[in-house]
């Protein structure tokens, strides 16, 4: 039955290429997608606004930049490389570094395909339709995270390790999450875990929710910003907005003390929050003028 319904929606496909206007992704003029699930089993929709920010935007998080950095450039070269977890601190640059990477290497054959949580179900179906396709492509998963009721976690969890992406060498995973290991732990998890001979043994439980983030080779860490890093990005972005926008900004002790009070009435200093900040500087200096 599962044989008969894959040739059904690629029939399908293949006839809806006949039909005008409905026509397959042009890979080569459009850098990023959407999956978009259907009755046809789904399709890639050009990304309506993909971030344009650059690897250069992104300060303070030169560890995880390098590494990530890294790690796509063995993927684009053909060498072994990882699907990788982003986790940490909101607003710290995870997703923002994936749309940057984008913006680097969309010349050297990278694509980018966001596929929501609740698409999860259609991995194999994606990989299908872009085994044979001449470009590199990242799934990308953002803001990952599953309630303890949700089962789509272990097709994801199959995915990561599973034999389709073995046999698909042009396709990785990369995930942002604010969680290390994806899944809620409860105390009753922890609970069944016991010593013998002083070494501990977790319930299976638990050793089911940490073994989705262990599928990720590697794991990218994101920690709110200390009050100079973020000062620094403050001043990053006014001088990025200020000089595309034609508005002369002067730093000084007011622009600093309205900076820190921004933070901190969003509770995390961030490179989101600094540029928040500095949307509202420089809009309001345009205004006023």
């Amino acid at each position: 039955m599962d044989s008969l319904t894959a040739d059904a929606q690629e029939l399908a496909r293949r006839l809806l290429r006949l039909i005008p206007g409905v026509v397959e992704l042009d890979w080569a003029a459009n850098p990023a997608a959407i999956w978009q699930a259907d009755f046809w089993g789904g399709r890639f929709v050009a990304h309506p606004d993909l971030d344009d920010i650059v690897l250069d935007d992104l300060l303070n998080i030169d560890d995880q930049k390098a590494e990530l950095e890294l790690n796509t450039r063995q993927f684009l070269s053909g060498a072994p490389a990882n699907n990788v977890l982003l986790w940490g601190a909101r607003g710290t640059g995870k997703s923002s570094l994936i749309h940057a990477l984008v913006n680097a290497f969309r010349d050297d054959g990278l694509r980018l395909i966001e596929v929501n949580k609740s698409r999860l179900a259609n991995l194999s179906e994606i990989v299908h339709r872009l085994r044979e396709e001449p470009y590199k492509y990242i799934l990308f998963c953002d803001d990952l995270s599953f309630e303890a009721e949700d089962a789509s976690y272990k097709e994801l969890k199959s995915a990561l390790e599973g034999s389709m992406f073995k046999s698909s060498a042009n396709i990785l995973i990369y995930a942002t999450s604010n969680r290390r290991h994806l899944m809620p732990e409860y105390m009753a998890d922890n609970e069944q875990a016991s010593f013998v001979q002083g070494e501990l043994h977790q319930s299976e439980a638990v050793e089911e929710k940490i073994s989705l983030s262990d599928r990720f080779g590697l794991w990218l860490s994101f920690y709110p910003f200390k009050q100079d890093a973020y000062i620094d990005v403050v001043k990053h972005w006014l001088n990025k907005l200020s000089s595309a926008h034609g508005v002369k900004v002067t730093w000084n002790d007011d622009i600093r003390g309205a900076a820190l009070r921004w933070a901190l009435a969003r509770g995390v200093r961030s490179g989101r929050t600094a540029q928040h900040f500095a949307r509202h500087w420089v809009g309001k200096q345009m205004v006023v003028e």
